[in-house]
């Protein structure tokens, strides 16, 4: 049985760490507030941007739009993986890892295709260049202010390599949030833009271009694919929150638990301790007496 003086340092230590760990929760949880504040604001923009774009693509010649929603043989495919730059998420990141490389393995087994890599996030290219796997680039530290120029830059950086023929593909993947305890892997297809059947809405409604389609169509793809990704970051940014606080109030919770069997283990080490005593000075007081 260890020592009262053992005991008591793990105690303290273990509560030491359940401090932290609540901090932590309590931080993640202030996030998670923003970051699905921000969320629900942009579903709906992004949302009527893209009904828009597929009228607009069901409505206009081809060869407007042909650039983006050409269809190729697939020989390069670009892969956006989207990750978080800090731990103690819970499955976040094993989650997104291990769907990137089942998609991989599989898509490489139906066609003999190079499939390349531009990693968000510091987790998923700790893992990546570690890897036999081509990084085209990588973008770190994205996630803490989330601005919509730096995701324009990196939207524009895809945007290049695909109309430039670099890519005959970009798929996104990343976690979906669907609340503070349930994140899902998402892959969604960023290029080409798929070519919809019919608009989502009265399909007889005709609007009047100003001041031409075609400077509306080179304005409005790009916009869109740039609300695209930056939808999906606040995805993955609220999500990561969701998993931490999750994570944290387990966290806290076991440290609660643990800290209780100490204190229980204490106590009966404390009264083995003072009931030895007493027996030693019982027995001292007889053989004094004797």
């Amino acid at each position: 049985m260890p020592n009262i003086k053992e005991i008591v340092s793990r105690i303290n230590s273990v509560h030491s760490t359940q401090q932290i760990t609540k901090a932590m929760k309590m931080v993640a949880a202030a996030k998670l507030t923003k970051a699905q504040h921000q969320l629900l604001q942009l579903r709906p923009y992004a949302g009527g941007l893209s009904d828009i774009l597929n009228h607009v693509i069901y409505s206009t010649e081809a060869e407007l739009t042909k650039h983006y929603t050409q269809k190729r043989t697939i020989q390069r495919l670009m892969l956006v993986v989207i990750s978080s730059d800090k731990g103690l998420c819970g499955s976040f990141n094993a989650n997104i890892i291990k769907n990137t490389e089942a998609y991989i393995n599989q898509f490489k087994d139906l066609l003999p295709t190079q499939i390349d890599i531009l990693v968000i996030g510091k987790k998923a290219l700790n893992f990546f260049q570690k890897k036999d796997y081509n990084l085209i680039t990588t973008y770190t530290d994205l996630a803490g202010q989330l601005q919509f120029e730096d995701i324009s830059e990196v939207a524009s950086f895809i945007m290049d390599a695909f109309l430039n023929y670099t890519y005959d593909r970009v798929e996104l993947i990343y976690n979906l949030f669907g609340s503070a305890a349930s994140q899902f892997v998402q892959l969604e297809p960023f290029l080409p833009i798929v070519h919809p059947a019919s608009p989502s809405h009265n399909n007889h409604v005709d609007y009047i271009y100003e001041p031409s389609k075609a400077s509306l169509v080179e304005t409005l793809i790009p916009m869109t694919l740039k609300i695209q990704l930056y939808k999906a970051l606040l995805e993955s940014a609220a999500s990561e929150h969701g998993a931490r606080m999750t994570t944290m109030s387990k966290a806290t919770d076991n440290a609660e638990e643990l800290l209780k069997s100490l204190r229980i283990t204490y106590n009966k080490t404390r009264q083995a301790a003072i009931t030895n005593e007493i027996l030693e000075i019982a027995a001292g007081a007889e053989a004094l007496s004797q």
